[in-house]
């Protein structure tokens, strides 16, 4: 069958042969099946199952129905239906992922970490670019590659930080928004819809996630370890410095 190349999934060069995705591969891709053979196992079907190795050493997934979101987003994703419909799906993965135990030996894409006593493994790439949407519905969270130990709220953080977005007027504007985003409601759209956090709480892990992001960038970037080299080259700590200074802005409007 003929290699099809996906318009999403730049860091890892997916490719669609019949109904499956080819992906690159790496010492962290056991893990991940592992994780996505789990929530095979127990039934959630908005992850692609994993099918093993091609003869080229690159991952195979299933193929998962559904419109990938490039910017301007579908209507849905603006509207607080969108943002509940995340906040509902990454709950009911936590709450599952929360029976999973990947190993002592677990290797993740950003380094060998252990699972803590009360963490979960957070999807840890949470952007709009990696949900599949279907008339309006949430059919799949694809792009599972930085999975990874960590808090519920660091997921639901970068979220919110990608979806509503804490970003910006360029940013807003990009992903289709006429007028500046009711930031607040759409954060407690977002919160309410997964529960357990409040929105200052989730504001103030936000900063703490994409600090978090701009060191690892810096330190793993300047080795030139893909994909961080590509982030660091295309100013992502600067964009980040800019986004947390946002976020201090925002926090004080509203006075949290």
């Amino acid at each position: 069958m003929d290699e099809v190349k996906l318009e999403f999934g730049n860091v890892s060069n997916p490719v669609k042969i019949g109904d499956t995705v080819h992906r690159d591969s790496g010492v962290w891709t056991p893990s991940v099946h592992k994780l996505l053979n789990y929530l095979e196992e127990h039934g959630f079907d908005a992850a692609p199952r994993a099918l093993g190795f091609d003869s080229e050493g690159r991952e195979i997934l299933t193929y998962l129905p559904g419109e990938a979101v490039f910017r301007p987003w579908q209507e849905v994703l603006l509207s607080g239906d969108g943002l509940e419909q995340l906040a509902k799906l990454l709950r009911k993965y936590h709450d599952l992922v929360a029976g999973f135990d990947p190993g002592d030996d677990a290797q993740w894409r950003v380094g060998k970490l252990p699972l803590k006593k009360g963490q979960i493994i957070r999807h840890g790439d949470l952007g709009a670019w990696n949900t599949l949407w279907q008339d309006g519905i949430l059919t799949g969270i694809i792009d599972w590659d930085f999975a990874q130990p960590g808090e519920r709220i660091e997921d639901l953080a970068q979220m919110a930080y990608h979806t509503i977005p804490l970003r910006g007027e360029q940013i807003w504007k990009n992903a289709g928004f006429s007028t500046r985003p009711d930031f607040l409601n759409r954060l407690e759209s977002l919160v309410a819809a997964y529960g357990m956090f409040t929105v200052d709480e989730v504001l103030a892990a936000a900063l703490r996630v994409i600090e978090n992001d701009s060191i690892i960038v810096k330190e793993k970037g300047a080795a030139g370890i893909h994909p961080w080299a590509k982030f660091l080259k295309r100013g992502d700590v600067e964009n980040i410095n800019e986004d947390i200074q946002w976020i201090l802005k925002l926090k004080k409007d509203l006075k949290m």
